[in-house]
């Protein structure tokens, strides 16, 4: 139960230094209007000064002194003279100092036991700009930023419909981090919504900085390296994912916005996909699709036909292939291990250093040291043609670059050690592994497992808008055809 708020002013006061333990950003500003203490509890770089001057100093100037009790003083503080857009009471410490951390300016007076809550928040926030990890030939350039506030707007503009319904939450011990569930309530079942706010009031951590934080609490069947939730950066993509009944989170500080629940084929959909020609759009589609498939399976594929199935290589190129193998000193599954190991290593090292430097870095490091270790007879060039196939494949699904950089890897293995029978067991698994896979009752291999007819006009091929014009899909369509299957 939390603390209450005590009538002393002074105990208060007390209560708060006690609290901060002489932060140095810490601003307490007493004053006396008609006999009445009060004090302003903020903190420096949360407000805004010419808000806190305009709003707050000078209303409280203006006042004239009289015989008033301290809750009659506070009724015309809250009705007359103290505004804001976002103004509301607070009755504990625990809401006082989240909402001061917040940014808000809380106004106290000496036998009340609340305080008034002002929204003059002052702290800089980016400005919003065009994603960089979903990048767009038309369309809008806007990104969400690192405000709740701004991101809600953004989206309560695109979206200009009542049943926009946007909840708060505080998660997180520590951090007291402002979370915001969107969702369309005339699109997004009760239960679906009702699962979402469950599962993040459960999290019980004591630190949510980013929707990363959030996602492990999603999802449920065998372990898995995906997961049935999905981040963008982008409103108008959310837009599109809550007209179909999805719940979009919001953590205040963070860009990425998690939509819940998220299929598996969505990651081979971008927003470009509707505003190319629909025959254009598969062709892209079916390209992202081998692109995922090459890069997991062309290198284990490799190792285990020149390790144990040099039949069906092409008679013509037999002898590069080979001979390659045969003239280096590693096998082929420890040349792709270690050419993996350190491509992954220059792309690192490259994202984390800045930026001038971070691509001098991947372009000459990755020519010299490629150039060297095949001179150097290290390394096949076969094997390096592979590696540059896969790497540039890796990223036409951006989304899945995490799992399938694992599973590259272990195909790798399983290529090296079990062969085709054992690559061919590995899909098995993999495709036993994602169909068991699903998200507050949705399945994350739906549309195609459970089949769903309707839903293939926009799958693979997509199909024109005076067709997906005519019926909205549902979310809610793949959970219940997944409960009817089950059942």
């Amino acid at each position: 139960m939390p603390e209450k708020l005590d009538r002393s002013l002074v105990l208060v006061r007390e209560r708060i230094e006690k609290g901060m333990r002489g932060s140095a950003d810490l601003i307490l500003d007493e004053f006396q209007i008609a006999g009445v203490k009060g004090l302003a509890f903020m903190f420096d770089g949360l407000v805004s000064n010419s808000q806190v001057s305009d709003f707050l100093l000078r209303p409280l100037s203006r006042i004239q002194p009289s015989e008033i009790t301290p809750e009659g003083l506070w009724d015309i503080l809250q009705r007359e003279f103290l505004f804001s857009s976002e103004q509301g009471v607070v009755d504990n410490y625990d809401d006082l100092f989240t909402r001061a951390m917040s940014g808000f300016v809380l106004v106290l007076l000496d036998g009340v036991p609340k305080a008034l809550s002002l929204g003059y928040q002052g702290f800089v926030t980016r400005s919003a700009g065009e994603p960089a990890m979903e990048k767009n030939l038309r369309g809008t350039r806007e990104g969400f930023t690192e405000s709740n506030n701004t991101n809600t707007a953004m989206v309560r503009r695109r979206l200009k419909s009542p049943c926009l319904t946007v909840e708060t939450l505080c998660l997180g011990r520590q951090s007291r981090t402002n979370v915001r569930m969107v969702y369309l309530s005339d699109a997004a079942e009760k239960e679906t919504v009702d699962a979402v706010r469950q599962k993040l009031q459960s999290a019980g951590l004591s630190l949510v900085l980013d929707s990363a934080f959030l996602q492990a609490f999603f999802g449920k069947g065998a372990a898995s390296l995906f997961t049935g939730t999905g981040v963008t950066q982008r409103p108008d993509t959310l837009c599109a994912k809550l007209t179909e009944g999805r719940v979009g989170v919001m953590v205040d500080g963070s860009p990425n916005v998690m939509i819940v629940p998220y299929l598996f084929t969505e990651h081979f959909h971008t927003l470009d996909d509707y505003t190319q020609r629909p025959y254009f759009t598969a062709f892209v589609r079916a390209l992202r699709l081998a692109a995922f498939f090459i890069t997991i399976l062309l290198p284990g594929y490799y190792v285990a036909v020149v390790t144990f199935h040099p039949e069906r290589i092409p008679r013509s190129l037999l002898p590069d292939f080979l001979g390659s193998v045969a003239a280096t000193p590693l096998s082929a599954a420890g040349e792709a291990l270690v050419l993996f190991l350190l491509y992954e290593l220059l792309r690192e090292a490259g994202l984390r250093l800045p930026d001038a430097i971070g691509h001098t870095l991947s372009v000459v490091g990755g020519i010299v040291i490629g150039d060297a270790i095949v001179t150097a007879g290290l390394v096949g060039l076969p094997m390096i043609i592979i590696i540059a196939l896969t790497a540039v494949s890796a990223f036409a699904v951006p989304g899945l670059y995490e799992p399938v950089t694992i599973l590259r890897f272990l195909f790798i293995i399983i290529g090296g050690g079990l062969g085709l029978y054992g690559m061919v067991l590995g899909i098995l698994l993999l495709a036993v592994n994602l169909c068991s896979l699903h998200t507050l009752g949705t399945p994350l291999t739906a549309p195609v497992a459970p089949w769903q007819p309707g839903a293939l006009r926009d799958l693979f091929w997509r199909s024109g808008w005076r067709r997906l014009g005519r019926r909205d899909y549902r979310i809610s369509s793949a959970r219940q055809k997944g409960e009817q299957d089950a059942d």
